[in-house]
């Protein structure tokens, strides 16, 4: 898998910035808590976001992209020339009848 970053700079510094304040918080809440896994998920997160800060790469960016990416191609791959009944197609418009 090609890595590639996908985030600008700013963005990378607000997730470093919002990744240690959340991993700050829930160690702190995790000392008076410690049999509380939501704390240990949230530092988890907020470690996660300082990674894609340091790293400049989002999973979830990079699959948006690729998403988009298949849906700007797939009108391509139908428009062969051939008329075999495509969705888009309207052959007669009916009156509305609300009855």
């Amino acid at each position: 898998m090609n890595v590639t970053k996908n985030i600008g700079i700013l963005n990378a510094l607000i997730r470093i910035t919002i990744g240690l304040t959340i991993l700050s918080w829930s160690t702190a809440k995790m000392v008076k808590f410690p049999w509380r896994d939501s704390y240990l998920f949230m530092a988890i997160c907020g470690a996660m976001k300082v990674a894609e800060g340091i790293v400049r790469f989002c999973p979830v960016t990079a699959l948006f992209e690729r998403y988009q990416e298949m849906e700007q191609e797939k009108p391509l791959a139908l428009g062969d020339g051939s008329n075999s009944g495509d969705a888009g197609e309207v052959d007669e418009v009916l009156p509305y009848n609300p009855t």
